[in-house]
């Protein structure tokens, strides 16, 4: 385990990021993400929510695509349920980034309840940047701590200055948070697949966004993903099957099928076969 651990601190080319540049990349992330909480508040006092639900979303769910569909089902007259159940799907992603990173920060037992809270886009993309260990650690921590502090100053800020505002739509501060987002989002997209998914989500969100109640569409959304894998594979599978050398080619060398396998069991030309007339050692007088 010693051994594995020095490994991962080092980079892949033997040397080690400084600290000094893992943190000031994890502020920007952090100062840069965190002041997108003054449009959270004024969009969620806007929605109708009081002061003290609006800060406590920021406090315990601390998710910003999940805040903002909450509250922007909300403010479209959506049911609550379904407006919760939008917000809980677009959070699940994050226990699959605790999947990565809890291999990954290798934290003590007693510190993980609390480095589960600040498991979100931009830690889990800072983190996954670094390359060793301690890195990685530094990058989690200064990410997490700071956009948490600045998330939560601003989302007061903004709910106590909502009225000042006035109209969020007017201003275009309730389109702030899912901008960012997709900042974050979009260079992630690396492979057809996964662009695959994110185009056809969009797709689906905005065309049953006339039909649908506030909040479904969001769900129906998420549908993107195992539609996209279902005809990956189905691609993939008939891909393997026109390759050469396939399941059921005829040319396949040595194929179960193949007509010129060498040495083959019913092979006339075979060297020492079993029915071979010329094999070696052994003449028609022996016979």
């Amino acid at each position: 385990m010693a051994q594995q651990t020095a490994l991962v601190d080092q980079a892949a080319d033997g040397t080690e990021k400084p600290d000094a540049a893992v943190v000031r990349d994890a502020l920007g992330v952090g100062v840069a993400v965190g002041l997108s909480g003054f449009a959270f508040g004024v969009t969620s006092v806007g929605s109708g929510l009081g002061l003290l639900q609006t800060c406590a979303l920021s406090l315990l769910v601390f998710t910003g695509a999940s805040q903002f569909a909450l509250v922007g089902a909300l403010a479209a007259g959506g049911n609550p349920l379904a407006a919760a159940a939008g917000a809980f799907f677009l959070g699940v992603r994050n226990a699959f980034y605790a999947l990565r990173l809890s291999h990954l920060l290798a934290l003590p037992r007693a510190v993980r309840p609390f480095a589960a809270q600040w498991v979100i886009d931009e830690t889990t993309a800072v983190t996954l940047a670094q390359p060793g260990r301690r890195a990685a650690r530094i990058g989690f921590t200064v990410t997490g701590l700071s956009l948490y502090l600045l998330w939560n100053l601003t989302t007061l800020l903004g709910a106590l200055g909502a009225k000042a505002v006035g109209d969020t739509d007017a201003w275009g501060l309730d389109a702030a948070g899912p901008a960012v987002f997709l900042a974050l989002l979009a260079p992630m997209l690396k492979t057809p697949t996964e662009r695959a998914v994110a185009g056809l989500a969009i797709l689906l969100g905005l065309g049953l966004l006339p039909v649908l109640p506030a909040g479904v569409p969001v769900l129906v959304a998420a549908l993107a993903a195992p539609a996209a894998l279902l005809a990956e594979g189905r691609r993939s599978g008939r891909a393997r099957q026109d390759a050469p050398g396939g399941r059921d080619g005829t040319d396949a060398p040595g194929g179960r099928n193949g007509t010129d396998a060498p040495a083959g069991r019913n092979g006339t030309d075979a060297p020492a076969g079993r029915d071979g007339t010329d094999a070696p050692g052994e003449s028609q007088e022996d016979r």
